[in-house]
């Protein structure tokens, strides 16, 4: 519940949440321009099945960020080989194990080059030979210097 209060997909009904020094939960900000600082990563993946995984990372950069598809894909593939999986860039969700569908959602959340990327429960849907998988993937950002909310 704190990390889907975090980015307001549960609105608080007491307090404040200050993001970069702004009260994310008062109306009057612009709570879309405060998600795009913040990549979430569900403890279900979320991942749309109907889209090839490099479809579900381009997606948001594309539709929200108005980015160009060609560098939409090339920012995707390079954040695919950071979680070890360029090579699963055409295939579904559903041809993927977990702990890979996991680490797609992660690279998801970092395509939109957040400042903070939130984790709720990232292991918990996961048998325990994936968990390594995805904790390996959350090391090396942490080594790299992204902020992380777990």
């Amino acid at each position: 519940t704190l990390l889907r209060t975090m980015n307001l997909l549960e609105v608080p009904t007491k307090g404040q949440i200050r993001f970069e020094g702004i009260d994310i939960t008062d109306k009057k900000n612009d709570i879309f321009s405060m998600r795009e600082k913040m990549g979430m990563v569900f403890q279900q993946f979320n991942l749309f099945p109907n889209m090839t995984v490099l479809e579900n990372i381009t997606l948001s950069p594309i539709k929200i960020k108005g980015m160009a598809k060609a560098e939409a894909d090339k920012t995707a593939l390079s954040l695919l080989d950071k979680v070890g999986l360029s090579e699963k860039a055409k295939v579904y969700p559903a041809s993927l194990s977990g702990g890979q569908q996991q680490r797609i959602a992660i690279a998801r959340g970092l395509a939109m080059d957040p400042d903070v990327l939130l984790f709720d429960e990232p292991t918990s849907a996961l048998d325990p030979e994936m968990v390594g998988e995805v904790l390996a993937v959350m090391q090396d950002l942490a080594k790299s210097g992204m902020t992380m909310v777990i």
